[in-house]
């Protein structure tokens, strides 16, 4: 879809359009906190941008982008990003069992996420990103590039309106991961984020852990703790919000 498009362009059609202002407002009553961020990203994918989320684990990155996806009505299709992603299986296969029987025909192929994603105009969101083979990664910068992927055997398979790459990345983990180029950096928005406040991550706390009947005081003094751990000069790696629902 072209920049110049109208901003409900490329997106799925809600039964009552929403303007940016409240489409943030929807996704703040499920996200907590992270207006700022929800700001951006909605943002970006309006301008038709791909997006790239750095940050720790824990900071609710995938959440974020699950909600605006389920707010703006579109798919969403989940990939981990690990070094067993290969092209064939972020892509797509034909089924060798039918392929034998019926030959390369379009209705034997399989559709990986991303075959998916561009056919359905869904968001393709990479976890780890990082982690993810060079061969591979570079698919997806044709794909951003040139909002198309071309198949052997199958052809070409154009991006219907509302597709983009939506990724996110621990960039403070160097075990198993990859550097990632410029050439991806250059076809996304980067976004960093950190650990929510404190009164944030007590409020996820509870939500989460279900602490109905608990003192509010001892919640906070759990999130106090597993906060501290982050930066404590005996402790290489602090617990993330998890540590506290836990």
């Amino acid at each position: 879809a072209s920049s110049s498009t109208a901003p409900e362009a490329g997106m799925a059609e809600p039964s009552a359009p929403l303007s940016p202002a409240s489409l943030v407002d929807r996704i703040g009553t499920t996200v907590v906190g992270r207006r700022r961020e929800i700001e951006l990203v909605v943002a970006a994918l309006i301008a038709d941008r791909h997006i790239l989320i750095e940050g720790p684990p824990g900071t609710g990155k995938s959440t974020l982008l699950r909600s605006v996806a389920q707010e703006l009505g579109v798919g969403f299709e989940f990939v981990e990003g690990n070094a067993e992603l290969t092209p064939a299986r972020l892509v797509g296969h034909f089924d060798p069992a039918r392929v034998m029987a019926e030959g390369y025909d379009p209705n034997v192929f399989v559709d990986g996420p991303l075959a998916s994603a561009l056919r359905d105009g869904s968001l393709l969101y990479v976890e780890e990103i990082n982690r993810v083979p060079e061969e591979t990664l570079n698919v997806l910068i044709t794909v951003m590039s040139e909002g198309e992927l071309h198949i052997p055997r199958l052809g070409r398979l154009a991006a219907s309106p509302g597709f983009r790459l939506v990724a996110a990345m621990n960039p403070f983990d160097a075990i198993g991961t990859a550097r990632i180029s410029g050439a991806v950096y250059d076809r996304v928005c980067r976004l960093a984020v950190g650990y929510q406040s404190a009164a944030d991550e007590g409020d996820i706390t509870r939500r989460a852990a279900r602490t109905d009947g608990l003192d509010p005081r001892w919640v906070d003094k759990v999130v106090e703790l597993v906060r501290l751990t982050r930066t404590h000069p005996d402790l290489r790696v602090g617990s993330s919000v998890r540590g506290a629902i836990d």
